[in-house]
């Protein structure tokens, strides 16, 4: 009997600054798909995200549009959440990171990293925005790399070289506030020394299955193979965050309270669920799972574990980083109509599409993923409708009114060879490895087309005598169109209630539906699963999300 699995799984942040957009929902899909799939092997999860709220650009947004954080938040969470509820992501609960929960847990940290000696002040020369009365965060930095001299780079990396290096040294700074060259000046920060965690977290990258492997060697590479700098967690006022307890005038850095918003947020739904936050922070017995972006990787991978460790909470088993997206191979474009936005995309086509073309495209290494409009056409008029939904399209409609064979028919072993892929599917979801699902799945798909096409259930009714005949051959087809739309069950939410209602189907599903075949059950009216995708879909797409010059 396998042991029920306790798992906390858990998204990067979204920015509450702007609406979400395609780029955005690779790691919220793939997390999403991930948590689908845990709980239909019977394992118990909570799924927690929430927005990431502070910080200078959010000050200066609400400044500019004359009202205050407050009514700007709550419109960026609306936005947020609906969009994540429409492209099927089920957050247990999305929170903030401006709530007293959060506050009361930062503190709680910060005094633990006081009390373990682990903090220092030093005077910080940094930009300041002369235009806006302002400090610069380093994202609000922009100018040349100074490692490979790329251009328009962030004030602290590099997207090109990956390099990371203090804001002073960018060269040709320009604020992205004001768009004015910015002047250095002094003020007091305070900083988290690392280097006296360096061998402990030299342990934690390379332990097996922490990080993928690619991630590992970069951490290294980048940072591990030299003595830790220390981290700057404050930020003078103005600012808007939470204020250091212990030092009126200053600020939390953005990047000390957003991940301590996925321990507010499960606070928060223990509080609403009667649960005990100890119970999912500080149980070995439950896993810890992030899923996020490859640009915010240092601070899960190193500030995130050294603040953990410091105040006595688990952490993370596993830190599963997804790359970047880029548009018919580009970087999207409000001039080409290839920045669009999450909403944009709704407006025009099915969530299940997108989801199996990410998923179809993730694997168990970090790369970064291609949206070309022509292979995503394909693909899910191909794979989707011509193959899966083909198989129940092209034989339901010849059992309306009947039942499904009781005993199930001769498939020639078809319907066994699909339930024997079922551990390698479940070991390629448990991997996050779902481009080896769809290939799996595609793959008996094939098969199971092979079989309706030489059973001609069309060609059958043109004869007298052979219902029986036709009947077999549909049964087979919709049980294997049953079995597979199981599999792929985690990556298609809308497909799946339809799919189910065709055979009558209630209650949970689990994977171990797949092993099998129904017998006996009505066929329900047939009605469109999933609709070929119109290539003027996504014309209108490119349209509604082109920006005028």
């Amino acid at each position: 009997m396998t042991t029920t699995r306790k798992l906390l799984v858990t998204n990067a942040l979204p920015y509450v600054n702007g609406h979400l957009h395609i780029g955005h929902l690779i790691g919220y899909i793939q997390g999403d798909i991930w948590v689908r799939f845990q709980r239909m092997r019977g394992n118990r999860v909570g799924y927690f995200c929430g927005d990431d709220t502070h910080g200078t650009a959010t000050m200066i947004r609400a400044q500019d549009e004359g009202r205050g954080t407050d009514a700007l938040m709550e419109e960026m969470s609306t936005s947020h959440q609906r969009d994540f509820a429409d492209f099927g992501v089920q957050f247990d609960h999305y929170g903030s990171t401006h709530t007293e929960s959060n506050r009361a847990l930062v503190a709680e940290i910060w005094a633990a990293l006081r009390k373990a000696g682990r903090v220092k002040e030093k005077e910080v020369t940094q930009f300041f925005d002369t235009e806006q009365g302002i400090f610069l965060a380093d994202r609000f930095v922009t100018g040349t790399c100074p490692r490979c001299k790329a251009e328009e780079q962030y004030g602290d990396n590099c997207e090109v070289c990956g390099g990371i290096y203090d804001s002073h040294e960018v060269l040709n700074p320009r604020s992205t506030l004001s768009g004015s060259t910015p002047e250095m000046r002094s003020a007091p920060h305070y900083f988290v020394t690392l280097e006296e965690f360096h061998a402990f977290l030299e342990d934690w990258v390379h332990s097996p299955g922490r990080l993928q492997p690619e991630i590992a060697k970069q951490l290294e590479g980048s940072f591990l193979s030299e003595p830790l700098r220390d981290w700057d967690v404050s930020r003078p006022a103005p600012y808007f965050g939470f204020e250091i307890p212990d030092a009126p005038g200053h600020f939390f850095y953005v990047w000390v309270d957003a991940p301590v918003g996925y321990i507010a947020a499960t606070a928060d739904w223990c509080a609403e669920n009667e649960e005990v936050l100890d119970d999912w922070w500080r149980n070995p017995d439950c896993e810890i799972h992030h899923f996020i972006g490859k640009d915010i990787v240092y601070f899960h991978a190193l500030f995130w574990p050294a603040m953990l460790k410091t105040a006595g909470f688990e952490l993370p088993n596993r830190i599963n980083v997804n790359g970047f997206l880029t548009v018919n191979g580009e970087k999207m474009s409000k001039r080409r109509g290839t920045f669009i936005l999450a909403r944009t995309y709704l407006d025009h086509l099915s969530p299940d599409y997108l989801r199996y073309y990410y998923a179809s495209k993730i694997s168990t290494r970090m790369s970064d993923i291609d949206l070309n409009f022509e292979e995503f056409t394909a693909k899910v008029n191909s794979e989707l409708v011509g193959k899966l939904v083909n198989l129940a399209s092209r034989t339901a409609r010849f059992m309306k009114g009947q039942k499904l064979c009781d005993p199930y028919p001769d498939d020639g072993g078809l319907f066994e060879r699909g339930a024997a892929a079922g551990a390698e599917i479940i070991e390629a979801y448990e991997a996050c490895d779902t481009n080896k699902v769809a290939r799996i799945v595609m793959g008996l798909a094939d098969r199971a087309n092979e079989f309706v096409e030489q059973g001609a259930p069309w060609a059958l009714k043109k004869q007298e005598g052979k219902e029986e005949e036709i009947r077999a051959v549909c049964s087979v087809a919709l049980n294997l169109f049953n079995q597979l739309t199981t599999y792929l069950e985690p990556i298609l939410p809308e497909l799946a209630p339809k799919s189910r209602a065709l055979l009558s189907r209630s209650g949970a599903i689990g994977f171990e539906d797949t092993q099998q075949p129904l017998c006996g059950l009505a066929v329900g009216k047939f009605e469109h699963l999933m609709r070929r995708i119109d290539p003027e879909r996504i014309e209108a797409i490119i349209a509604a999300s082109t920006e005028e010059n």
